[in-house]
C-alpha cells in the first residue's frame, strides 16, 4: 500500500480562516472534516493538521497536510472525492513517499 502527502492549498491562510470564523462555524467545519474522516476509514494514517508557515521561502498558501494511504494515486482519488477542503475553495495537491533504497 502506498502513502501520499496530501498538502491542503487556500487563497487565505489556515490561520485567517480559524480567526475569522465563529466557534459554532468552527465547530460545523470541524464536523464535516469528522464526517469526511469517518468515510475514509483506513485511508488516513494521520488526519493531519493546518499550518503556518514558520521558516523564509514557506509557502503561504499551504494551509495543512494529512498523510493517506492507498493502493494506487488513482485509487486515493477516490478517497478525495466530496472533500471538504475542495467544497470550501481549496485545492488538494498530492504526493507520493517514495522507498528509501536499503530501507
Amino acid at each position: 500500500m502506498a502513502k501520499f502527502l496530501v498538502l491542503y492549498k487556500a487563497d487565505q491562510s489556515a490561520a485567517e480562516q480559524m480567526a475569522q470564523a465563529s466557534p459554532e462555524e468552527q465547530e460545523a467545519g470541524m464536523q464535516v472534516w469528522m464526517d469526511w474522516a469517518g468515510k475514509a476509514g483506513d485511508a488516513i494514517v494521520d488526519l493531519g493538521s493546518p499550518l503556518a508557515p514558520a521558516s523564509a521561502g514557506a509557502e503561504s498558501g499551504v494551509g495543512g497536510f494529512s498523510i493517506l494511504q492507498a493502493d494506487s494515486a488513482e485509487a486515493l482519488q477516490g478517497v478525495l472525492e466530496g472533500h471538504p477542503h475542495t467544497a470550501q475553495g481549496g485545492t488538494i495537491e498530492v504526493h507520493e513517499f517514495l522507498q528509501m533504497p536499503g530501507m
